[in-house]
């Protein structure tokens, strides 16, 4: 199981409406169960992004990496990894 640091968590509660029309967790501790639940990944670089999403039989081949930063399951950590949440 993959631990989710604090930066991970705070994002995601942050953010989460780039994803879900309502909210889905509203604690540090609930953002957590989901993130194990649904299985979030966290990467390293924008290509990373790209192969997961590749591998996930999302068709990414002409996106730009900006555009992969706007998909709505990426989230942009401040210290530049990427936290991936399939809703």
């Amino acid at each position: 199981m993959y631990e989710y640091d604090e930066e991970c968590l705070r994002t995601f509660l942050k953010k989460q409406n780039q994803l879900f029309d309502e909210p889905v967790a509203e604690s540090l501790e609930e953002a957590e169960a989901f993130l194990e639940d649904c299985m979030a990944v966290v990467v390293d670089s924008i290509q990373e992004v790209r192969e997961y999403l590749d591998e996930a039989g999302m068709d990414v081949s002409g996106m730009s990496e900006e555009e992969l930063e706007e998909t709505s399951e990426v989230f942009a950590l401040s210290d530049g990894r990427y936290l991936i949440v399939e809703g």
